[in-house]
C-alpha cells in the first residue's frame, strides 16, 4: 500500500509541495508535514497567493512562497484534486507547462472527482482531512514523524474536523489524534496558538457586524447567503478572512440547513464557501452544479461570469430538491 508514493519519491532529491489558491489549515498542515516528513529531501513549499494572517499560528508558515520551483525534480499538490482550484496556477502557462511535463503527485482527501488534465499519480481516501491521508501514509511506509511534523499533522486535523467535532469524525480520527499525541502534539497548546492568532481586532469586530446584518435567508430561513464584494476582499482579507468570521454563525441560525457566503471579484468571478447542518449533508452536491466541490457538510466552488443575486436564484433552486434528497 502507498507504494507508488515510495516510488515517487525515491529518484528525487528537489520537490515542489504546492498547495491551491484557497489555502487553509489543512492545506498548509500537510504542506509543512510534508516538509518535516521529507526530510532527507530539499523541499521548496508555494501557493500562488498569500498565507492568510489568520493562519499564521502555523509553525514555519513563512516557509511558503509564490515563486515557483521550475528546476523541482518532481512536485506534489496537496489537499486537491480539481483543476478549478489550481486555475490561478494553470493559467501561468510557464507553471502549466511544467506540470504536463514533470512528475506530479497529488495527495487529497475529496470525494470530488479528480480532474487535472495534467499526467500525474495520486493517493485519495475519503477522510476526514488531508493531513490524516498523509499520517496513514507515514505510518505505512515507516517514516519518521516528529514531534514537528505530528504537530502539523494534528493542525490540520483540527482545522478540517473544527476541533475533532464534524460529522467526518470517526474512531480512527481519535486513533490518529491519540497516536499525534504521543508523537509529542500536544492539543492545548496548538489551540492557544490558534485562538491567539484568531483574535480580532475592533474593527474587525465592527466589520463582522456588519456581515451578520447583510446576511439574507431564502426557503423559509433553510438557506442563508452573504455576499461579500471585493471592496470587502480588498479590505479585510489580509487581516481576517469574511469567510472564516461568518460562516459558523450563519450555519447556527436556527432553522438554517444551508449556509453560503459569496464572494465576488472585478473580473466576474465568483467563489462561494458553504457550510451545512448536520442533518443537511448537501455540501458537496451544491458545490457540484456550480462545478466544485469538497465535503458533505463543506464545500466550495468558483463560477465565472454571474453575479451574486445570480447565484442565489441558483441555490432557491436546487436546495430544495437536493434537501429533499435527504429527508
Amino acid at each position: 500500500m502507498y507504494e507508488n508514493f515510495k516510488e515517487f519519491l525515491q529518484d528525487k532529491q528537489k520537490i515542489c509541495i504546492i498547495q491551491a489558491e484557497n489555502p487553509d489549515g489543512d492545506s498548509l498542515g500537510s504542506a509543512i508535514a510534508l516538509d518535516y516528513l521529507l526530510g532527507d529531501k530539499e523541499i521548496s513549499l508555494y501557493c500562488p497567493v498569500d498565507i492568510p494572517q489568520y493562519l499564521h499560528y502555523f509553525e514555519d508558515w513563512s516557509r511558503v512562497t509564490n515563486e515557483f520551483d521550475y528546476r523541482a525534480d518532481g512536485y506534489i499538490i496537496v489537499d486537491t484534486a480539481a483543476e478549478i482550484l489550481l486555475s490561478k496556477l494553470l493559467e501561468d502557462t510557464a507553471i502549466r507547462n511544467r506540470l504536463y511535463s514533470a512528475p506530479v503527485f497529488v495527495i487529497d482527501h475529496h470525494e470530488t472527482e479528480d480532474d487535472l488534465g495534467f499526467p500525474h499519480e495520486a493517493i485519495i481516501e475519503v477522510l476526514p482531512s488531508c493531513t490524516q491521508v498523509i499520517y496513514r501514509i507515514a505510518k505505512e511506509l515507516e517514516i519518521e514523524i516528529s514531534k514537528e511534523s505530528a504537530e502539523a499533522i494534528f493542525q490540520g486535523l483540527l482545522s478540517d474536523t473544527l476541533g475533532l467535532t464534524s460529522a467526518s469524525v470517526t474512531a480512527e480520527t481519535f486513533e490518529t489524534a491519540a497516536d499525534l499525541t504521543r508523537l509529542g502534539a500536544n492539543i492545548s497548546e496548538l489551540e492557544d496558538k490558534r485562538r491567539e492568532f484568531m483574535k480580532k481586532s475592533q474593527r474587525i469586530l465592527d466589520y463582522k457586524a456588519d456581515l451578520i446584518k447583510r446576511i439574507e435567508y431564502s426557503l423559509d430561513g433553510a438557506l442563508a447567503t452573504v455576499h461579500i464584494p471585493w471592496e470587502d476582499i480588498t479590505e479585510y482579507s489580509q487581516e481576517y478572512n469574511p469567510n472564516v468570521l461568518i460562516l459558523e454563525e450563519m450555519r447556527l441560525v436556527e432553522g438554517v440547513r444551508v449556509a453560503v457566503a459569496i464572494k465576488t471579484y472585478p473580473d466576474g468571478k465568483v467563489t462561494g464557501k458553504i457550510r451545512c447542518s448536520t442533518d443537511a449533508p448537501v455540501a458537496e452536491k451544491v458545490a457540484g452544479y456550480f462545478g466544485g466541490g469538497g465535503h458533505p457538510y463543506a464545500a466550495g466552488f468558483r463560477t465565472y461570469d454571474t453575479s451574486y443575486d445570480e447565484v442565489v436564484r441558483e441555490l432557491v433552486h436546487i436546495v430544495p430538491e437536493l434537501l429533499e434528497g435527504v429527508e
